[in-house]
């Protein structure tokens, strides 16, 4: 059952339902709850400039791009909302769970988060929950946004995206994938994995890199290539490492090829050029922006995307060398 919109919306209503009553006795022509018959409706309660505040965390690391476009999507749709946004990650479980209980503590309308790792964020969301705070997810957890008791959620299914670049290998007759994770232990990673393993018919291995150290990832993958020349596909679950791959496999003179989850203004260049086969586009610019303005729309209109029962799909779409072009001058703008 969804909770219903905070009590101060219809408080909210019934005042300025009575200052427009007085107002429209001094004023002639003027109807009740409106201006004049002839004249545009009256902004809706809670619209833009309403002062609401909304705290956006994520599991970001540090140097990666990819949360800046979320991030962007986010601040669109504050600017457009009226919305007080903050914006704060942590890729360690725990000091992401911290940075939601400051969120309750600083007593925002309204939090978004992502649950790549779902048991540290149990309890922050029970507090903000205890504290009314609705609380939406976004990008990471779509099998954990309903246990955790969230109201929304805004991404794709990794494992349906992973089952999708399965089949995909095999339309290119891949034999042997090296999928490579770059935080282990976060769901969303994977399952991606496993999606792909699920329905690649050739052999799939994980391999794990620190994803915060761009030269390592290289060097690791580069490694494993000289090591396994068997190995025909690196699939990578993020841009900039779709991209170090591409370094990795012409150090270490091997011949696989490279796909990728995930997109950004380099990373189309590569696939224009051929470096890349694919990338599989979840839209982290929507992703975050669907995920504030939901809160607004439940705040103002006690709106529920997906009824509280279905996540909202972002993903999984991809993108090749031959329709790259669509999107390229979005790439450019920093929104896909």
């Amino acid at each position: 059952m969804n909770t219903p919109p905070p009590p101060h919306t219809s408080a909210r209503l019934t005042r300025v339902a009575a200052l427009v009553s007085a107002v429209c006795l001094l004023v002639a022509g003027c109807s009740v709850l409106g201006a004049s018959d002839d004249g545009p409706d009256a902004d809706p309660v809670g619209g833009p400039g309403d002062g609401m505040k909304v705290a956006l965390i994520t599991h970001g690391g540090k140097g990666d791009a990819f949360w800046d476009l979320v991030r962007r999507g986010a601040e669109a749709a504050a600017a457009k909302d009226g919305i007080d946004l903050t914006y704060a990650s942590d890729s360690d479980a725990a000091a992401q769970a911290a940075l939601v209980r400051d969120a309750v503590g600083d007593k925002v309308d309204g939090i978004a988060v992502t649950l790549a790792k779902p048991a540290a964020m149990r309890g922050p969301i029970a507090r903000a929950k205890a504290a009314g705070i609705p609380v939406v997810g976004l990008n990471s957890g779509i099998d954990a946004w309903r246990p955790a008791g969230l109201l929304e959620y805004f991404g794709q299914d990794e494992s349906v995206a992973g089952q999708a670049v399965g089949d995909k290998l095999d339309e290119v007759r891949a034999k042997h994938a090296l999928c490579v994770v770059h935080e282990r232990g976060n769901v969303a990673l994977e399952a991606r994995c496993a999606g792909v393993r699920k329905t690649f018919a050739g052999d799939t291995d994980n391999l794990y890199v620190d994803g915060s150290d761009m030269n390592a990832v290289t060097a690791t993958i580069a490694s494993r290539l000289r090591q396994d020349s068997s190995i025909d596909e690196v699939v990578t679950l993020g841009a900039q490492y779709g991209l170090s791959a591409v370094k990795a496999v012409e150090r270490a003179g091997s011949r696989a090829k490279v796909a990728t989850f995930d997109l950004d203004k380099d990373l189309v260049k590569a696939v224009q050029d051929g470096d890349v086969q694919f990338a599989v586009d979840q839209q982290p610019y929507l992703q975050g922006y669907l995920a504030v303005d939901a809160l607004w729309l439940y705040r103002t209109n006690g709106n529920v995307s997906g009824g509280g029962t279905a996540p909202v799909l972002t993903g999984p779409a991809f993108v090749t060398r031959s329709n790259v072009s669509a999107v390229a001058r979005f790439a450019a703008a920093g929104t896909r």
